[in-house]
């Protein structure tokens, strides 16, 4: 591959996914300026309705009509001005609208930037992991980089590092400096770095290898061929079982940030302690996946990949130490790989080569579906454990909250290992996308 190339598109991955990177605290945020966490539950159902159509149009359009770069480059820079702007707004009605039109602008760009990255790699299956790569390694960037803006936006800790003597004691006051809760950062500050990241990517796409259009009448409902897989009782039996389990995501993504801040996490470590589970995965994909897929099979993959969640929850119900609760953030680095991935590969396994890329399109679907579900599930389990305070605060009762997704993934780990049945034949771990 030449260098240039490899440049170009490990770059496209890094600024793809720290925009992703820079936006696990937003429930810290969206809780700052008093939005309910209902309000919370709602915008994250709107981005995942849209999420599930607008990735059909996009791959319409740069099938038909626009080179994929250019589409992308129009879908950052427009998004990262919806992205600065929702970081200024403090109107519900308004702050919708501008999710919402980001949600319509992103979902496409992350299946374009893999589809553009195959497209323009000889060996896709030996080298597309290692551009992918990028992309975690972008998400950890960009948590690090807002952990560390919010420190140099605090006087105390800027005024420390100036008076540099390295010393025991200096080292002491420093440590304590960082782990302390400091409200100075600028509010907003998340959807500023993710909006740059933005323009940053949209930048960069005009740069991208040129990727027109086939021009072809591509079948937009072409993933409905994938259907006749679900004849198959064991990939239903799969489906359904992964249909379920993600009904717990949202107990994650949503409140994990609030609930790690309400622990003793000072606001600006908390994106930084949530990098937890990024570093976990990229160990994970690279050394625990392709042998545990070899060994023990799908079924023992999947089950486990669950499992994992289901153990970050027990975790999270204990509730202390902090420091365990910190830890246990690499359990969703696991469920990713070994759920998320070993899901992809037995898709890719059980379907055949003219309906492979459509049976990830359901499976997809299902999913996003899952995820929709759960958002709700989320939003009547929250609202059942959440009272209000004195002073008119939300205040959840995280041991309650956090059972229900424990026993939920705990009950699909074990359906997994009694009614799932791995194909004879295990593809190769090695070549999986993360």
């Amino acid at each position: 591959m030449p260098p240039n190339l490899r440049l170009r598109l490990s770059a496209m991955m890094f600024l793809q996914y720290a925009i992703g990177g820079s936006l696990p605290t937003a429930f810290i945020y969206w809780k700052s300026i008093d939005l309910s966490t209902s309000n919370i539950s709602d915008l994250a159902t709107l981005g995942i309705l849209i999420g599930l159509v607008s990735p059909f149009v996009g791959g319409q359009i740069v099938d038909r009509w626009v080179p994929t770069q250019y589409f992308l480059a129009f879908s950052h820079c427009v998004g990262g001005v919806f992205l600065v702007l929702t970081g200024l707004q403090r109107d519900l009605v308004t702050i919708f609208v501008l999710s919402g039109g980001y949600a319509l602008l992103s979902a496409p760009t992350m299946a374009l930037t893999n589809s553009l990255a195959f497209h323009h790699l000889k060996d896709p299956d030996r080298q597309f992991g290692g551009i992918r790569v990028w992309g975690t390694i972008g998400w950890i960037v960009a948590g690090i980089g807002l952990t560390f803006w919010r420190h140099l936006c605090d006087p105390d800790f800027l005024a420390e590092l100036g008076g540099f003597r390295f010393s025991l004691p200096w080292f002491e006051t420093l440590w304590g400096l960082w782990w302390k809760n400091s409200e100075a950062c600028l509010l907003g500050d998340l959807f500023f770095l993710a909006g740059g990241c933005s323009f940053a990517m949209g930048l960069l796409c005009l740069f991208l290898p040129h990727t027109p259009p086939a021009r072809k009448g591509v079948n937009p409902l072409a993933f409905l061929e994938a259907f006749k897989l679900l004849k198959d009782r064991n990939f239903a039996i799969f489906l359904g079982i992964a249909f379920v389990a993600t009904t717990e995501f949202q107990f994650y993504y949503l409140p994990v940030s609030q609930f790690l801040k309400e622990i003793g996490i000072s606001q600006a470590n908390v994106p930084l302690v949530m990098l937890v589970s990024q570093f976990a995965e990229i160990f994970i994909l690279a050394f625990l996946l392709p042998p545990a897929v070899k060994r023990l099979g799908l079924r023992w993959t999947l089950a486990l990949g669950v499992m994992a969640w289901s153990l970050r929850y027990v975790i999270f119900v204990i509730g202390q130490p902090t420091w365990l609760v910190a830890a246990s953030l690499a359990f969703h680095g696991f469920g990713f790989a070994f759920f998320f991935v070993a899901a992809q590969i037995y898709v890719n396994n059980a379907a055949h080569s003219d309906i492979r890329a459509s049976a990830q399109s359901l499976l997809g679907v299902v999913l996003g579906l899952g995820g929709l579900l759960g958002t709700q599930i989320f939003k009547g389990i929250a609202a059942l454990f959440t009272t209000r305070g004195e002073g008119g605060q939300e205040i959840t009762n995280w041991t309650y909250l956090f059972l229900v997704p424990c026993a939920l993934t705990a009950a699909c780990a074990v359906a997994y290992l009694l009614f799932f049945k791995s194909p004879e034949k295990q593809p190769a771990a090695e070549g999986a996308p993360a």
